[in-house]
Order: structure tokens, then C-alpha cells, then sequence
């Protein structure tokens, strides 16, 4: 656990430069940042005929902008927080250093109103991430505090549009504003699904794309709740990767799987006529939603999906299976009831999870005990077991990890970052300890998060 002061970790100390030269602050901190975000509050239109108050975003003037960045090379970002509360940004996804992961206390202290903080981080891997707060999580990312982050290949392959889709749900009601952001009963379950589905802030948008030509749609599902399936139809389409990592093969894309966190890139070959569409759907049982459309738009490019260029493997250690240390880990209810305690970073009042039946105390500056400890560059079997009737994407932070077997299913060797755990379902994942540090490791339902279901592995040399 951190032991800075908060002063130290003001844009522009000197002492920031001296706690983070690992994350190359020193460096940078005479020049202009790459980025810069604005943890602003917001107002929008999302509801036809009304303004939705009391939103937020990463921008004074607009909603959440994509960050696009290139592998292997450095970035600075520069977030200013002028909110009347504490937050803090994690990059979901990017195994960057430790002390840039954006996690109150764990890793920085909390952006308190009217403080800034500089990020630099050079991201190994390419791929489709996103970026949240990690403070007040629930209310902050209910109120509009998500964005997609995009790092790019090296070289590119070969698309004629590269379309970022932020898809996620706001609680509103009929009038356009916010109702209350959880029911504690269903926080106890499966979660509060929100009201109104939107990419990218719109309802059902359109997004003009040129006639046979080859699009990247990036799904990232930025949600604080919702499990769903995802489907796009009207054109030749085919997912490439899941959750930044290139699939070895690709797979349909008319019934994907996505949990808060998640994310898929599908290439989609435009039909060739001028008008015609093509949809994302969510995919329900009283019927599917339209949650975007693809207008094709011109004379035909007559792009064909064998012209891309197979996206590179991104650098993530293969676990040595056969000399894997296997650590178990219990997803389920909390075993005490016990409030959470008072944090900067908020509470929803309830503690209703755990791990290993220990429930997360909540963001506060501790100490407190890592779920396990685990040597740098050793290989590593994570035995995860849901006992509980309800799903739960579990993240770790800072590593990335081979899925292996479940009792329920067959599991594709894919690499991710998030897994979604089904009811009563026990899978084994594999991975290298190869990023020192305290990582956060829990559910990305947020009600869960925030109500126990958390905690954190310590990767030390």
C-alpha cells in the first residue's frame, strides 16, 4: 500500500517526479501531456426532448473522448478533476506499471476536487481498451465516466474505418433524469440494469460507413451491470479479437457474449449497395434491441474480408502449465454481513460478497492482506469457483491470462483480462506473474465490487 502524502502526489510536485521516475513522470513533466482529461460534471440530451443533469464526463464540453495511443510507444495524460468529490482513472486492460493503475490507495491516492494527476504509461500491448474511476465507482460510472481506449498496431491492417462503439446503459427515468443508480436487492443478486441502452451517449445511432468497404466496430461494453449477447447482422462480419487479444481464428460475430469489462473488435465487410444497413443488436428473449446501424454510404470499394492483414499476437507470457503453483479462490455471499467501512471513494452502505469469504472493507488506505502473494515471473494456476446463482465477470488488474477448463463448458484458449464466471461455475485460468505490484483483483459488476466482491494480489520479486 501506498505511504505518500497526498501533496506528493500533486501534477507537478517534485515529489511526484521522484515517487513515480518508474512511470517516467520525471521525464515528461516539462512537456505538454498527450492527453488530457476533464472529470467535469455534464449535462446531455439523451432522452428525445430533454437535457439529462447531473451527468459526468471526461470532457467540460462533450462526452468521453477516445484516447487512441500506439504500442510500444509513451503516453502522458494528463486528468484534472473538478468535480466536488475524489476520483481517479484506471485503464482497463493495459498491463502498464503498478503505480499508473489508477486504483485509490492501492496504487495513488484519490484526485480530490479541484487536484490533478499525471499518467505515463507506454502500453505493451495493442487492442481495444477503456478507461473508469475506481472512486465512487458506481455513482461516477452510472453519471457517464466511461471512454474507449484505443491502442494501435504497429502496422496497419488494412482497415477503411475504425469505429469505436461505447456501449452502456444509463438509469434514467421518463423525464431524462437519473433515478436511484442500485436497488439493494438486486445488488444482493445479479445487480440494477439500467434503463436506457446507448452507444456512444445515443440511442440507436447511425453512423455512416462507405459501401463495401472494411470497418473495425470495437464493442466494448463500458456497463456498470449488464451481461448480455451481442449480434450484427446485415453484413459480412467476423470477430478478430476479444478483450485486446487477437483470436487465433475468427469466430461469428451473431451471438457474442460480453460482460461489463469485456470487449470484441469485428470486422465488418460493408454491403455494396448504397443504403443499406447493418445492426448491432442486443440480443433478449422477448425480443432483440437495435442498439446501433451501419448506413453504407457511395460507390462500392468492393473490399473483400480476406484483404486485412492478420492482427499480431500481443506480447503476453505463456504460463509453464506444468510447473504452475495452483491457488484457489471462492466467489460468493458475504459470510458476515458487516458495514463496509467509510471511504473517500464512497460506499453503498452494504456488504453482500466475498472472496475467499473475506468481504473487501472498501477503499481505504489500510493495510490490509493481499488475497495471495505470488513471486515475480513464476507461472500461476487460478482455480476460480462461483458458488452463488449469479454471473460475475472477475478482472485482474496489470496481467493478462490464458483461460483453461470449466466444469460447464468448453473454453477457448483465449487471452483476456476479464472472465466471465458463470452460476455455479468453476474455472481454471493460467498466468505469468510478470508485473510487480499490488493488483486489484475482482467483480465488474459494480454492485458487487462495491458490496465485498474484491480484493487484490501482490506480485513481488
Amino acid at each position: 500500500m501506498l505511504g505518500l502524502s497526498r501533496r506528493e502526489l500533486l501534477l507537478g510536485s517534485a515529489a511526484t517526479g521522484a515517487a513515480f521516475a518508474a512511470g517516467g513522470l520525471a521525464a515528461r513533466a516539462a512537456n505538454g501531456p498527450d492527453h488530457t482529461l476533464t472529470i467535469s460534471p455534464y449535462e446531455h440530451s439523451l432522452l428525445p426532448g430533454t437535457v439529462t443533469r447531473d451527468m459526468m464526463s471526461f470532457a467540460p464540453d462533450g462526452p468521453p473522448p477516445v484516447l487512441r495511443m500506439k504500442r510500444g510507444e509513451k503516453a502522458v495524460i494528463d486528468v484534472q478533476n473538478t468535480l466536488d468529490e475524489a476520483s481517479v482513472v484506471h485503464w482497463h486492460g493495459l498491463r502498464i506499471a503498478n503505480a499508473m493503475d489508477g486504483v485509490p490507495y492501492l496504487t495513488q491516492h484519490p484526485i480530490e476536487a479541484g487536484q490533478s494527476f499525471r499518467y505515463a504509461f507506454t502500453p505493451p500491448d495493442a487492442g481495444t481498451f477503456w478507461y473508469h474511476p475506481h472512486c465512487n465507482t458506481l455513482e461516477q460510472m452510472g453519471r457517464g465516466l466511461t471512454g474507449v481506449l484505443i491502442v494501435e498496431e504497429e502496422e496497419d491492417p488494412g482497415f477503411d474505418l475504425d469505429l469505436p462503439l461505447n456501449i452502456r446503459d444509463f438509469r434514467l427515468g421518463g423525464d431524462g433524469q437519473f433515478i436511484e443508480m442500485f436497488k439493494a436487492r438486486n445488488a444482493a443478486r445479479g445487480g440494477t440494469y439500467g434503463t436506457v441502452s446507448t452507444v456512444n451517449w445515443e440511442i440507436d445511432p447511425v453512423y455512416e460507413v462507405p459501401a463495401g468497404g472494411l470497418v473495425r466496430l470495437r464493442l466494448a461494453v463500458t456497463d456498470v451491470t449488464r451481461v448480455g449477447r451481442f449480434g450484427v447482422e446485415g453484413g459480412m462480419t467476423q470477430v478478430i479479437a476479444l478483450d485486446s487479444n487477437p483470436l487465433p481464428g475468427p469466430i461469428s460475430a451473431e451471438n457474442i457474449l460480453l460482460s461489463p469489462g469485456q470487449r470484441a473488435d469485428v470486422a465488418l465487410q460493408v454491403p455494396d449497395e448504397d443504403g443499406q444497413e447493418v445492426t448491432l443488436f442486443l440480443r433478449r428473449p422477448n425480443g432483440d434491441r437495435a442498439l446501433a446501424r451501419f448506413k453504407a454510404t457511395g460507390t462500392s470499394a468492393n473490399r473483400q474480408l480476406a484483404d486485412l492483414k492478420a492482427l499480431p499476437a500481443n506480447p503476453v507470457p505463456k504460463p509453464d502449465l506444468a510447473n504452475a503453483e495452483v491457488i484457489d479462490f471462492v466467489f460468493g455471499w458475504s459470510p458476515e454481513g458487516d458495514a463496509p467501512q467509510a471511504s473517500i471513494c464512497g460506499s453503498l452502505g452494504y456488504t453482500f460478497w466475498s472472496i475467499n469469504r473475506e468481504a473487501w472493507p472498501g477503499d481505504v488506505p489500510g493495510p490490509l492482506d493481499p488475497l495471495a502473494r505470488m513471486k515475480l515471473g513464476k507461472s500461476y494456476i487460478l482455480r476460480l469457483r462461483n458458488e452463488s446463482p449469479n454471473a460475475h465477470p472477475i478482472h485482474l488488474h496489470g496481467v493478462s491470462f490464458q483461460l483453461l477448463r470449466s466444469n460447464k463448458r468448453k473454453l477457448p484458449p483465449l487471452v483476456t483480462d476479464t472472465a466471465l464466471l458463470l452460476e455455479e461455475e468453476t474455472m481454471e485460468i493460467a498466468l505469468v506473474a510478470d508485473n510487480p505490484g499490488d493488483w486489484a483483483f475482482h467483480c465488474h459488476v459494480i454492485e458487487h465490487q462495491k458490496t465485498g466482491l474484491a480484493g487484490f494480489l501482490r506480485i513481488e520479486g
